[in-house]
């Protein structure tokens, strides 16, 4: 499930990103996204490739690759968004954490939670 307002574009700064076209109210899910699953092994064959940049760490032994959208959200310190990853059901779940405007970008942080300052892998634009 993605939010039908939800829509992904390209920016020179950013590269790929996820926006949307209407207001959306705080706490709401956003978009419900199917994951494939992988064992550290392939973890490691990925971390090779440029799909290091877009896997998540599932367990302490695997990482997955999400579906739709999830990928391309950028990372922010100050997220207006949260992802949830469900382990049952193998899913990970975007959520707004407070009402963002149409037209702005949708950003997670890629700590984990929404509001983790620790520095991240990458320099942050």
């Amino acid at each position: 499930m993605i939010l039908p307002s939800l829509f992904t574009a390209y920016s020179e700064e950013r590269g790929w990103g996820v926006y949307t076209n209407a207001d959306i109210e705080a706490d709401t899910i956003i978009e419900i996204s199917p994951v494939i699953v992988m064992s550290a092994k392939e973890k490691k064959l990925l971390d090779q490739t440029t799909l290091y940049n877009y896997i998540f760490d599932w367990t302490e032994d695997q990482c997955c690759m999400a579906m739709g959208n999830v990928p391309v959200y950028n990372h922010s310190y100050t997220s207006n968004c949260e992802y949830i990853q469900d382990f049952e059901e193998e899913v990970i779940y975007i959520k707004t954490m407070r009402s963002i405007e149409a037209g702005e970008e949708l950003f997670v942080n890629y700590n984990g939670d929404w509001d983790d300052d620790k520095k991240v892998w990458f320099d942050v634009i």
